[in-house]
């Protein structure tokens, strides 16, 4: 399993967010980082797909 992030493909989700969604998911992941261990982490994104 590849778990690197294709930039051009995140950038592009990315522009299709309004702002509010985008500070939104970015505070999550702003937690998840200050909170969770690596594998947590993982378990999290990938439980979202």
């Amino acid at each position: 399993m590849n778990n690197n992030i294709d930039i051009s493909q995140m950038l592009n989700m990315l522009s299709k967010m309004d702002k509010k969604d985008l500070e939104a998911g970015l505070e999550k992941a702003n937690y998840i980082l200050q909170n969770k261990n690596k594998d947590e982490i993982f378990k999290e994104i990938n439980k979202n797909k």
